[in-house]
């Protein structure tokens, strides 16, 4: 896995803001950014729905190299080739024998339309 892991990405944190309603979003253009090198990104599925309107939804599996942790949780966004991907739910951090961290694993989104 580690010889594929040689790709940059950038990660997005967004801090919390209130909205005009008073509630919590998240403001992406305050966004941090972090790069992070070590990574490959993999294309998973593609879904189309025309029913209601024309929506593309391409999915990704982010893999770190070996012994290789990061810092990225659900709420941020990942920047790779041009594209902002959400994170969906909590990154995978798959321990290697004897302990510590082997890989991590994150589904990444993007949703066209």
């Amino acid at each position: 896995m580690s010889a594929l892991a040689v790709e940059t990405v950038t990660v997005l944190r967004a801090p919390l803001a209130a909205n005009r309603y008073g509630g919590q979003v998240r403001d992406w253009s305050s966004a941090v950014r972090a790069d992070v090198d070590g990574v490959s990104i993999q294309p998973t599925v593609s879904t189309e729905d025309i029913q209601d309107r024309e929506l593309l939804v391409n999915a990704y599996t982010l893999f770190t190299t070996r012994g290789r942790d990061i810092d990225l949780l659900a709420t941020d966004r990942v920047e790779w080739g041009g594209l902002i991907l959400q994170v969906v739910g909590d990154p995978n951090r798959w321990t290697a024998p004897g302990g510590g961290i082997h890989h991590v694993e994150a589904q990444l989104k993007a949703v066209v339309g």
